[in-house]
């Protein structure tokens, strides 16, 4: 029988059929797939001829071709709707990628094929797009150690296996302590707790087989128990669990894992040459060096800590009005914080969430890339991965644009968080492919799903990286969509959110689910007002998981990550009752992958450009202003990593911005 992984996909737009892959395909695919792909990359660097673009670096972009489609299936499901049989894959794949990897970026006669097209790079008559994939393709080899001979040769590729490992560990401890912790309640524990909560816990008990309703560690659960409910023994308990994961010791520990992936990114970084993986990691971001973050983030932390300090003698002073002396702890932040907006802002999250249904609020993502961008959506009948799961394809003026499948729901089978892939990204070379992209979310399911305000800028802050992928117009996957500087590529999701804050998309789209009738100007206004509430502590979490990161890749690796964390947070003043947003242990961002190592800074970054990116459309007309719009598409959005960022915010604004945009729009400016 045919293996389906492995055959031409006559399906609607090429996408996968989901309906006809079993686990057991996977194995036998990604051997074969990955084997074909060895042969391709023999064949560029072992080719007789002279070197051009074409029969090296153009060849290049297309080796591999069937594994990438074999692994956009195994990595969607594996993050999205995982099982034992798929986690067992993954860590057999792991090294067996990571060996893949050593031995394209180790081929000595690969790299010095490309290393003579790049010194006769002015000679080749290249567009300026090719020259930017050449500049990259030169830049990705030299930085992955190509140019390493001997025991350091043999030793980067032991690095980047062991780290491939361990990363794959990492994401699978973590994994298994969130879909294995869940707090029982019985009728009595469900006192004061609002019915969207009462129902999302419900229908989580469903899930996990338990008697009665239970609170898990999915974020869209476990925040509102933590902002309502009223037993503080049960919120220390849940908020307990949710930032001990990974570090509860046994198989799923995640603790020792992180020393030894900071161990080995120091070394390799010094294998090439740089005195810190921070330095090494910086030099292609915006950013370029440690000491330009650390400046960002400490610019941000002094009025942010300071906020958030005068915000816990409030919070404390109503805790001493409930009767509760000691302190204020961290499973009493959110709590104290609810019962204040509701006081000062007359805003109750209770009356709220029924105005911010999912779909109506899919609804607004899309009507605003209407508007901006001319983009129409369309349901597709197709199969996927999971029943939760829906897709639609993307039109402008009858043209096909993408597919776009959104997964929003809280399962024991995916990972925590929210994220976006793509599946097949855009290109023009070979052949003209359209993206099929994915937003991944963790809502809590209910009937209608309603959402916290929260949730709703998640969703459109993923589609901002979804319309990012979709309106990619460059002739190279390599550099297509998210294909950015890791301190640019948050500018379209975070500057995307804005759009949930227009006024005339609330009034519009937050409608309630039972009667339907938009939600009142009153309410509105104070949502409005509210944006920039409890901004001190929001920003004191971020800031201070940056910075650990940071710390962690700047210097000498730490024997011990979480004495360090201790020490660094200690010396940044941190607030005692505000823990790190991620705590090193279940830090994904940073562990899982090299993605966001020295980078989780970046969301920052991107901000102080996003806030000042959306000041440019209120200054030209507004929210939709129709040549804002087309200017934000020809140079931010459909331009990939064709040019450099800076380049890219310059065509579109005409100045980089300051920290000043940032620190108002966070209502934190003195």
């Amino acid at each position: 029988m045919t293996n389906p992984l492995l055959s031409e996909w006559e399906t609607p737009f090429e996408m996968a059929p989901f309906d006809t892959v079993s686990d057991e395909d996977f194995a036998p695919a990604f051997e074969a797939a990955l084997e074909e792909a060895r042969g391709e990359i023999a064949a560029i660097a072992d080719n007789p001829a002279p070197p051009t673009f074409a029969n090296t670096v153009e060849a290049l972009e297309v080796a591999g071709d069937r594994l990438d489609k074999v692994l956009s299936v195994f990595f969607t499901v594996a993050g999205a709707d995982s099982n034992d049989r798929r986690q067992e894959l993954q860590r057999e794949f792991s090294p067996k990628l990571a060996a893949y990897s050593s031995e394209i970026y180790g081929n000595k006669a690969l790299f010095q094929r490309i290393a003579t097209l790049w010194d006769a790079r002015e000679s080749l008559g290249l567009t300026e797009e090719q020259e930017r994939v050449l500049m990259l393709t030169h830049r990705g080899f030299r930085r992955a150690g190509a140019g390493l001979e001997g025991a350091a040769d043999k030793r980067m590729r032991e690095i980047r296996a062991r780290l491939a490992e361990l990363g794959t560990a990492f994401t699978q401890n973590l994994l298994k302590d969130e879909a294995g912790w869940f707090m029982e309640l019985n009728e009595a524990d469900l006192d004061g707790l609002p019915e969207f909560v009462v129902r999302s816990a419900r229908a989580a008990g469903e899930e996990k087989g338990a008697e009665g309703p239970v609170i898990t560690l999915s974020r869209s659960l476990i925040v509102p128990f933590l902002q309502f409910s009223p037993r503080r023994d049960l919120r220390e308990k849940a908020y307990e669990a949710w930032t001990s994961r990974g570090a509860n010791g046994g198989e799923t520990d995640n603790r020792e894992i992180a020393a030894e992936v900071l161990k080995l990114r120091e070394e390799r970084a010094k294998l090439l040459g740089y005195e810190s993986f921070a330095a090494f990691k910086l030099e292609t971001e915006m950013a370029k060096t440690p000491e330009a973050v650390r400046g960002l983030l400490m610019d941000v932390w002094g009025p942010a800590r300071a906020q958030a300090e005068a915000d816990a003698d409030v919070l404390t002073e109503m805790m001493r009005e409930d009767g509760v002396n000691g302190p204020l702890e961290p499973w009493d932040w959110r709590y104290y914080s609810e019962k204040r907006r509701k006081i000062e802002h007359n805003l109750d999250e209770t009356a709220l969430k029924p105005y911010l249904q999912l779909d109506r609020m899919i609804e607004a993502a899309f009507a605003c890339a209407h508007r901006l961008f001319g983009l129409e959506f369309e349901r597709l009948d197709v199969p996927l991965y999971h029943s939760d799961c829906r897709a639609w394809e993307v039109t402008r003026e009858g043209r096909h644009v993408a597919v776009f499948i959104g997964d929003y729901f809280a399962r024991g089978s995916k990972r925590s968080g929210a994220w976006c892939s793509a599946m097949r990204g855009q290109r023009k070379f070979p052949d003209v492919k359209g993206p099929v992209v994915i937003n991944v979310c963790n809502f809590a399911k209910g009937d209608p799903a309603l959402l916290s305000y929260d949730d709703a800028r998640t969703l459109f802050h993923e589609f901002g990286h979804a319309l990012h992928q979709m309106l990619s117009d460059v002739t190279y996957e390599s550099i297509s969509g998210t294909s950015v500087a890791r301190d640019f590529v948050e500018l379209p999701s975070q500057l995307y959110e804005h759009w949930l804050e227009v006024p005339e998309v609330l009034s519009e789209f937050a409608t309630h689910a039972e009667t339907g009738e938009p939600m009142p100007q009153e309410m509105l206004d104070k949502v409005l007002g509210a944006a920039t509430y409890d901004m001190g502590f929001q920003t004191v979490e971020y800031v201070a998981s940056a910075m650990v990161d940071l710390a962690f890749h700047e210097g000498e690796a730490p024997d011990d990550p979480m004495a360090k964390q201790a020490a660094v947070l200690a010396e940044m003043g941190m607030p005692r009752a505000i823990r790190m947003r991620h705590a090193t242990p279940h830090f994904a961002h940073v562990f899982s992958g090299d993605g966001y190592s020295s980078g989780y800074y970046s969301y920052m970054w991107s901000e102080v450009m996003d806030a000042d990116a959306f000041a440019a459309f209120e200054e030209a007309g507004g929210a939709f202003d129709a040549e804002k719009a087309k200017a934000l598409e020809e140079n931010i959005l459909s331009t990939g990593g064709s040019r450099e960022a800076e380049e890219l915010y310059l065509a579109f604004r005409g100045r980089m911005p300051g920290v000043e945009a940032l620190l108002k729009g966070r209502g934190l400016a003195a």
